[in-house]
């Protein structure tokens, strides 16, 4: 595995890459960070994939400015910065939850040219809009609040119950405390700040011209299944892949599945 610094105009990306051959570039959600594809990373995918995680501004070991979160085309700069900086011709790009609406603030900024597929995990297309919000499950919506609190102890709480929510079944307590490290070290000003965009890309969805894949799991309680529902009648080419007891997090829940998808659709498109 090889890391990389990656700038964005001044802000400093940290970036890892592993493998060889078509080139993945997995994009995290909300509060996560590169980590959560620790089972991607450590797979047979690198055999036949040249896998690339990002650290969202804010997020991980990426810098972590007060401001600077707000405009669609900061995140698109930023996914053009890495695409360019490791050299990722034909990318196939892979959202997941909030890391669908950042791989669509870059098509909406710079198009497709080269992207060669697009899989949208358990991912939002908007946010700050009355169906965005409609989008997203009640337990979900319960904890925002708790996303955004300077006192330590909430925070941390509400880290916690979102961690538990973002699966269907039981974490380990080793996997528990794994992802809510990385949760935790995003500071509640980020949080805030990406909450408090207002961005739609129903446009974007709709006049996609590349293969798209949509993974959503079947008990997703963070992005309700029916959002990829929609999004499968809006894109023409798009294959719609739902995985029965799984919450938000396929690619953990269910890595040989998602593993083997991951790679058909990748070297197919």
């Amino acid at each position: 595995m090889v890391s990389h610094a990656v700038y964005s105009g001044d802000l400093a990306l940290h970036v890892e890459a592993v493998g060889s051959g078509q080139p993945v570039l997995l994009v995290h959600g909300y509060s996560q960070s590169r980590l959560c594809w620790r089972k991607q990373f450590r797979s047979g995918l690198t055999d036949d994939l040249r896998l690339v995680a990002m650290d969202n501004r804010g997020h991980g070991d990426s810098d972590k400015p007060r401001d600077a979160y707000e405009g669609s085309e900061l995140w698109a700069e930023d996914v053009r910065s890495v695409i360019a900086a490791l050299d990722l011709e034909d990318v196939v790009l892979v959202g997941w939850s909030y890391g669908g609406l950042v791989v669509l603030d870059y098509v909406e900024a710079f198009g497709t040219d080269d992207v060669a597929g697009i899989n949208l995990v358990g991912a939002v297309s908007s946010i700050g809009t009355e169906t965005a919000t409609e989008r997203l499950g009640s337990k979900y919506i319960d904890l925002v609040s708790g996303f955004v609190s300077t006192d330590a102890e909430e925070s941390v709480e509400t880290m916690r119950q979102f961690v538990e929510l973002c699966v269907y079944g039981d974490l380990s307590p080793e996997d528990r405390s794994y992802m809510l490290g990385y949760n935790v070290v995003v500071p509640p000003h980020v949080r805030d700040s990406l909450r408090d965009r207002t961005v739609s890309h129903e446009t974007e969805l709709a006049a996609l011209d590349v293969p798209v894949l949509l993974t959503h799991g079947e008990e997703d309680a963070v992005v309700l299944p029916e959002a990829s529902r929609q999004y499968a009648e809006l894109i023409d080419d798009a294959e719609r892949s739902v995985y029965p007891e799984t919450g938000h997090s396929p690619f953990w829940e269910r890595p040989e599945r998602f593993n083997r998808e991951l790679r058909e659709f990748a070297l197919g498109v």
